[in-house]
């Protein structure tokens, strides 16, 4: 192959497990290439991203997000490194809600309230996998089936997640679902991310703009208060690029609340199935640059404050408190119990639908 021709993008089934479940269930990897510098390595657990690979400004690879080296550590460790997450992305009040009058309690497993869809939700269950490719993109279409009454949400669901990678360098995640009764829907990807390496230490110096004038505030416990507050003239302005870590250890009250920033910010373009820009991230030294695009009506910026207290991540590396971070495209947290809040309630006979886009470049 001529240093000009371009490889085919391709899909590939590992032919060495990744490792085995407690129940002796075998843990499959899979790789997808786009042929152009993008590489994305998940498992059948969880539909977990173990690695994310994307060229620098120099043309060197390097992979860009958190992740861990066995399947026994993905299982202890709590920062849902790489995850799909679902049924309820982020948390709800005491894991109480009523659909049509009726109530529901779900698993509440973050102090008194519910938080990604308790411990048996995605990120714990074995997803299949069917993968394809062409000359254009190479894509995986994970399915799952969640029963009615799992973590106590009614109705069964049936989920579609989509990972493609296409030649522009963009990683798009297609979520498709339907359900057999009323019930809350919320689902992101918990992609954990350092544009200069996942071990090159913090996220503090990377530059971050975010589409959205607004946030919605939180009480101690992370649940927000029902406020939609602008962010102008505060911490959590990001309408101009900003350094993560320029304002992250001040005094605000809601910085004090997250330990820095963990909080639902409110996109201003309006949601649906165009596709609206988020986000757009750089991190200086390798000049990586990340445009996330979204039809979700809010994007949950979290940046790693606790990420010092899980194992070991890969290659042996000791990841530090902020050493990356989550931008989580996702209906608000606690939806279902703020009538104002975009609804996250999805009806049998219809299909809940939602695109993100993580565009990878250099400057």
């Amino acid at each position: 192959m001529t240093r000009t021709e371009i490889a085919p993008a391709s899909a590939v089934l590992e032919e060495e497990p990744f490792g085995q479940l407690p129940d002796g269930q075998l843990v499959r990897a899979y790789r997808l290439s786009n042929g152009s510098g993008l590489e994305l390595r998940f498992l059948s657990l969880g539909g977990t991203i173990v690695s994310l690979s994307a060229p620098d400004r120099d043309g060197h690879m390097d992979d860009v997000t958190t992740g861990y080296d066995t399947v026994d550590d993905y299982l202890a460790g709590s920062a849902y490194f790489g995850a799909i997450i679902g049924r309820y992305a982020n948390r709800i009040d005491k894991g109480r809600f009523m659909v049509d009058d009726i109530p529901y309690q779900v698993a509440v497993n973050n102090g008194p309230n519910h938080l990604h869809g308790g411990p048996g939700g995605f990120h714990a269950v074995t997803w299949d996998a069917e993968l394809h490719n062409d000359s254009a993109s190479a894509s995986a279409q994970l399915h799952h089936r969640s029963p009615d009454g799992t973590e106590g949400f009614p109705g069964h669901l049936d989920v579609t997640v989509t990972y493609t990678l296409t030649r522009d360098n963009s990683f798009t995640i297609d979520y498709r679902a339907e359900s057999g009764a009323p019930t809350p829907v919320n689902f992101t990807q918990h992609l954990y991310l350092n544009l200069d390496g996942h071990a090159s230490g913090d996220i503090l110096g990377h530059e971050l703009r975010l589409f959205a004038s607004r946030f919605t505030p939180v009480r101690p416990d992370l649940i927000p208060t029902g406020e939609l507050r602008p962010v102008g003239g505060s911490a959590f302005d990001f309408l101009r690029p900003a350094a993560i870590g320029a304002r992250i250890d001040g005094p605000d009250e809601q910085l004090v609340h997250g330990g820095g920033y963990d909080h639902n910010f409110v996109l201003d373009a309006t949601f649906g199935p165009a596709l609206p820009r988020a986000a757009r991230l750089r991190g200086p030294r390798s000049g990586r640059v990340l445009e996330l695009f979204t039809t979700e009506p809010g994007l949950q910026v979290y940046s790693g404050n606790g990420l010092d207290r899980g194992p070991v991540g890969k290659n042996g590396y000791r990841y530090g408190a902020r050493a990356a971070i989550a931008l989580e495209t996702q209906h608000f947290p606690d939806s279902p119990n703020h009538a104002h809040f975009p609804s996250t309630i999805l009806r049998p006979g219809t299909v809940f639908r939602s695109r993100t886009v993580y565009r990878f470049s250099t400057e």
